[in-house]
This record gives C-alpha cells, structure tokens and sequence, in this order.
C-alpha cells in the first residue's frame, strides 16, 4: 500500500541497512554549509538518488548525500544539501527526509541556511540564531493528517529550542565568537527580494530572509522534535544598490567561509 507513511519507513529502513549507527541527532547544512559534513569521522555516505522517494538536489552548493557518523564522539545523521520549494517539488518532496529522520528515530534537529540580511545591524559573515519565523510559503502539513506522527494543529509558541540556543550562545563565548539572533523569513524564491520587499519584511519584525527551513522546521514540529537554526548571513539590503546585486555564487562563497564557525558552534551543540 504506497501511503505516505508506508513511503518514509521504506526509506528508513534503507537508511537501518545502509549504516550501523543510530543517531539522535541530524543536522541540515544549506547552500555552501555542507563542509560540517566533512568533519564526521567513519561516515557512511548515502547519496540522495539511492534512497527510495528521496529526490536530488539541484541548488548549487548542494551536494546531495545523506552522511551518517560520528561528531565528537557522538552519533549524528547529516544531510548535505536539502530541497527546495522552488526546485519545483512537492512540500512532501521538500520535507520527506524529516518525515523519514523521524521514523529512523531522530529526537533533535539542527538546521542552517544562508539568508539575507534585513537586519540594518547584520554583516556578511554573521551567524544568526534563529529564534522564530514568518512563514510566506505553502504549509506542509496542509492536507490529511498523519495522526501517527503528530497531532493536526501543532503549536508554534516556541518552535525553536530555548535550552539549545543557550548552549550554542554559551559555546559561542567560549570560542570567542558573537552570535546575532532574530526572526528568519522564509518566502518560494527564486527570485531574490526587491529592496521594497526587503522593508517590507523588516517592517513585519524579519532579520533575515532566505528560501528554505521552514517547512522542514514545521514537519519536525509535526514530529515532536527539538529544534535548533542558525542562518549564515551572507548578503545584506543596506549593502545593495546599482552596481551590487544578489548573487547566487557569492552566496556560496560566504556561506563557505562561515562554515568553520557554524561547524564549531554544531560541534559543541552536540558534545
């Protein structure tokens, strides 16, 4: 029977087969984040196309491979690369994999992302702790509910982990490092945004905006997880004009330089 149940555990159990460990704990790196990947030690890597109902990832910066094992000697599934909305897939495309986390048994969830900057305070470069989120894309758990994973209304009061964002402000410190907080909104791209959409969205209360997260934090919210989301600011609206414009590869390029940082705060998030 091809439910969409049936359809996550088949691809957990392939995961079960693929890889001895059983971690807890996953993380989702996004565009040009992947490098925290890297760090896992006696990694079992899956790539996408070999997962049942998994589909690839087409966004640059996105490598495409599921990579389970271990992170300061703690067990940890990492996906390298996600999907997104504007990829033209389905939100049960885009969320299957937290659907899939869950039923192999994943409690927490850490998410990253590159977005904007709308924040008038922010650099390129700065991490930013999401503490909450303006959702402008369709809501995954639109549709039959799956009562075997969650309950049809899910709150959202306090979506992202306070005890995980104090520890992460807490390693922050011991790393010498400054962390920004704020509100991430999350709109279809893929379009970048217009410095009229850029006001609009600071006028909402948004410090950054990006194209991705949201529904995988709803869905994980759906599944009763904890949630930690750190976004890599890697380009600003103050900073744009006629002669600097968004661009998807620089995007990359910060997010990459980020990445050491964003890997150390994960590292000790999850120690």
């Amino acid at each position: 029977m091809n439910t969409p149940l049936t359809r996550f555990d088949e691809a957990a159990d392939y995961l079960r087969s693929h890889t001895h460990y059983r971690p807890t704990t996953a993380i989702i790196l996004g565009s040009g984040l992947g490098k925290l990947a890297d760090a896992l030690t006696d990694a079992d890597i899956i790539p996408y196309a070999d997962i049942p109902h998994f589909k690839t990832s087409t966004a640059t910066g996105h490598k495409g491979n599921l990579i389970v094992g271990m992170l300061n000697g703690t067990a940890v599934m990492a996906m390298q690369g996600r999907f997104h909305y504007y990829e033209g897939y389905t939100m049960e495309d885009v969320t299957l994999p937290v659907r899939v986390m869950s039923r192999f048994g994943i409690k927490r969830l850490l998410v990253s992302n590159a977005a904007g900057g709308i924040n008038a305070s922010f650099h390129v470069g700065d991490l930013m702790i999401i503490t909450d989120h303006i959702n402008f894309m369709p809501n995954p758990l639109i549709g039959k509910n799956i009562d075997e994973m969650g309950v049809r209304f899910p709150d959202m009061t306090t979506v992202y982990s306070r005890t995980l964002r104090e520890r992460a402000h807490a390693a922050a410190s011991r790393l010498n490092l400054t962390l920004r907080e704020g509100v991430y909104v999350a709109e279809t791209g893929p379009t970048y945004e217009t410095p009229a959409e850029y006001k609009m969205y600071a006028l909402m209360g948004g410090d950054a905006v990006g194209m991705s997260t949201v529904p995988e934090v709803i869905v994980a919210r759906h599944c009763g997880m904890e949630i930690f989301g750190m976004s890599v600011i890697t380009n600003c609206a103050q900073d744009l004009g006629d002669d600097l414009l968004n661009d998807g590869d620089e995007v990359v390029r910060v997010a990459d330089r980020a990445a050491d940082q964003m890997t150390e705060i994960f590292k000790q998030l999850i120690d």
